[in-house]
């Protein structure tokens, strides 16, 4: 068989994949509705409604979960970096995201008296606990009917 053969028959990859885009084109929609325009780049950022990395290692989880058993330890594996994945989507990276929002607000006070000049940083890097939620959400309800 050959190696795309191989990709196409693996259904807990094939799962995660379509969970990030199915979450990354939802989360697209939602802020072009939001904004009443389309940026690409919200399909490639992070931060946002729902969240992307909760989807697809949480369809990681699940799929793996289905494939081999929910008692296996490939199963812990996937479980545990689903968990310090969505930890730190909702916690560090959120954490950096309000500084760059406190760090641009004094960019912007300082470069009004003309003494400072520099690119804004990026805010939205993380998620809140409900993005966080929804996008694992997603991921389990993705990777169910695949992976059966």
């Amino acid at each position: 068989m050959t190696p795309l053969g191989e990709f196409l028959q693996n259904r807990v990859l094939i799962a995660t994949i379509v969970a990030w885009v199915i979450a990354q084109t939802i989360k697209s929609l939602l802020a072009a509705r939001r904004d009443r325009r389309f940026d690409f780049r919200w399909f490639l950022g992070t931060g946002g409604m729902p969240s992307s990395h909760s989807a697809g290692v949480s369809a990681l989880a699940t799929g793996v979960g289905l494939e081999l058993g929910f008692h296996t330890p490939a199963f812990a594996v996937a479980a545990m970096f689903a968990l310090v994945t969505m930890f730190d989507a909702q916690g560090v990276r959120r954490a950096a995201g309000r500084q760059a929002m406190v760090l641009n607000k004094m960019i912007n006070e300082v470069y009004v008296s003309g003494q400072f000049k520099e690119e804004h940083l990026i805010e939205l890097v993380g998620h809140t606990p409900i993005e966080v939620v929804a996008g694992s959400a997603i991921g389990i309800l993705i990777a169910i009917p695949i992976c059966r």
